[in-house]
């Protein structure tokens, strides 16, 4: 019979933290604008913010878009101006199971897509949570964005050992394939009971 693994990796947008942009531009702009500019076919705000999470400087980031589409200036620069309200509170469950397995001995490591300058948000506004992480992987940090294979050789690096089997959490299709293909036991978060009993089948939790 296969040891349930000693390592389990978790994504944190939308596994740990929940983390809406819509707010922090709306206090701005209104709700209107700002789901026009988030999901509207006039500006890339995915593949924008991406580039933000595999290192780019906010302030370059900000010139360059707003030298592009002035009209969208407030959009733009709303955003990380007004970033703790994007952070909504902690997704419910999952720090629990979280403790739940801290508690049994299982090393927590988190490897998340996020700016190196709004990360600290993050672990400022939960502290006890993040501090259950053994090493966090800061996709802004190392210059390489999920699902880019090479920060999944980055988190192996760091874990000192190959990524085979070791279950990995995340809401992303593509992450979850590419972590996959990295070698991780991939586990789609749909909600904390559902990655409960994901977690008891692998004989994480009772």
């Amino acid at each position: 019979m296969t040891q349930p693994s000693t390592v389990v990796v978790f994504d944190l947008g939308g596994v740990v933290v929940d983390w809406d942009p819509v707010p922090a531009i709306a206090v701005e702009v209104g709700l209107a604008r700002a789901r026009a500019f988030l999901d509207g076919d006039h500006f890339d705000w995915a593949a924008w913010n991406h580039a933000q999470d595999a290192g780019r400087p906010w302030a370059e980031a900000e010139a360059s878009a707003v030298a592009a589409h002035p009209q969208l200036a407030q959009e733009i620069t709303a955003y990380r101006r007004n970033y703790p309200l994007s952070l909504r509170g902690l997704v419910p469950g999952t720090s629990e199971i979280m403790r739940a397995l801290h508690a049994r001995g299982i090393r927590l490591v988190a490897l998340t897509n996020w700016s190196a300058e709004t990360f600290p948000h993050a672990t400022g506004a939960w502290p006890e949570v993040f501090a259950l992480f053994d090493d966090i992987v800061v996709s802004g940090e190392e210059g390489i964005a999920k699902p880019d294979p090479a920060i999944f050789a980055v988190l192996a690096a760091r874990l000192g050992a190959d990524l085979d089997g070791i279950p990995y959490i995340d809401d992303s299709p593509a992450n979850l394939a590419a972590g996959a293909r990295a070698g991780l036991d991939a586990i789609r978060f749909v909600d904390a009971e559902d990655l409960g009993r994901e977690l008891r089948v692998r004989g994480l939790l009772p």
